[in-house]
């Protein structure tokens, strides 16, 4: 009922409230200059009865912590900041890095997720030409895909002089036994250490096969479960959990605050084969949906991934995926 009255108000939330409390107060003094003691008991009585609700409001959300107003705008909420997998545009960076970023950030990109390519995670810059020319661009630089097994203390060390929040182990292929998924997760809290040490985080990105049971077991189970949460976290693929036949929903419900990134990447309706991802919004996953369990569960970073393009090229769709997250209200 409370949002209904705030989209009514012309006001937001805060100033409905404070609007309502200077008409009470207007009114109480506008009758004071006549019998003053009977004219006071009785706007006294007006006074209180058209700002009793909005008080007791504020003094329930002082013991609760929850602002009455604040639900207003709570109902529905855009992502503010969002941002794009660079391997969306794997074929058009190496050719123009500071282009292509140039462009993202028109369309209103405001974070950056690399992947350790030919030229670097920097691009062929330092890491910190690289955070200036971000900077430049009004974006930020969170995270990286990168190859946890080289030099991995150095690349820790990179980014976090220059204010990144994660590295990402990207790809460990599909173990063969539940063994193997307890062996990753070992690695895992060994990079997460290093991490931590330098102060961002680490985390792990799923395909298919950790949500694909063996024996009756998810791996996905495995590798969150022995694995510290004070030093590793996990980035969602949904498009890759939706691919196994399993409810992003639910293993964000399952994990809650785990799952601190995700990969936002449709699939093409009805597609059977493995590789079909799609523009947002054309595909067959209910993001409006999933994006607000996963804001409810504590994901904290929304990152566009795209690696097919039928009927498009990886920059129209990049601008037609930033179009789709700017409208969409979770």
């Amino acid at each position: 009922m409370l949002h209904k009255l705030c989209a009514m108000s012309q006001y937001p939330p805060n100033m409905m409230a404070l609007s309502l409390i200077k008409k009470a107060i207007r009114h109480f003094h506008s009758n004071i200059s006549y019998n003053k003691k009977e004219i006071m008991n009785y706007n006294r009585r007006k006074f209180i009865k058209l700002t009793g609700g909005i008080t007791s409001g504020l003094a329930l959300s002082s013991l609760t912590g929850v602002s009455l107003f604040s639900s207003c705008a709570e109902h529905s909420k855009k992502i503010k900041n969002f941002g794009i997998q660079l391997y969306s545009l794997r074929d058009d960076m190496p050719k123009d890095p500071k282009g292509i970023l140039k462009q993202l950030s028109t369309f209103g990109y405001k974070q950056i997720e690399g992947y350790e390519g030919a030229q670097g995670m920097f691009w062929g810059m330092s890491n910190t030409d690289f955070k200036k020319y971000m900077d430049d661009l009004g974006m930020e630089f969170v995270a990286s895909h990168c190859d946890s097994s080289r030099d991995f203390e150095k690349k820790a060390a990179d980014a976090a002089a220059i204010g990144m929040k994660y590295l990402i182990n990207p790809y460990e292929g599909a173990g063969k036994t539940i063994e193997d998924y307890k062996k990753f997760a070992e690695d895992y809290n060994a990079k997460g250490a290093i991490c931590k040490k330098n102060g961002i985080r680490y985390a792990f990105h799923n395909h298919e096969f950790s949500f694909t049971a063996i024996n009756g077991e998810f791996p996905q189970d495995v590798v969150m479960k022995n694995t510290d949460a004070s030093l590793v976290d996990f980035e969602m693929d949904m498009y890759w959990v939706v691919t196994a036949g399993q409810d992003p929903e639910a293993w964000l419900k399952k994990y809650p605050n785990r799952f601190r990134l995700c990969h936002v990447k449709d699939r093409i309706k009805n597609a059977t084969e493995r590789d079909a991802s799609c523009t947002l919004g054309e595909g067959s996953i209910n993001y409006p949906q999933i994006l607000k369990t996963a804001r409810e569960n504590g994901v904290q970073y929304f990152i566009v991934e795209q690696e097919r393009y039928d009927g498009t090229t990886p920059i129209k769709a990049a601008e037609a995926d930033a179009a789709y997250l700017k409208k969409l209200e979770i």
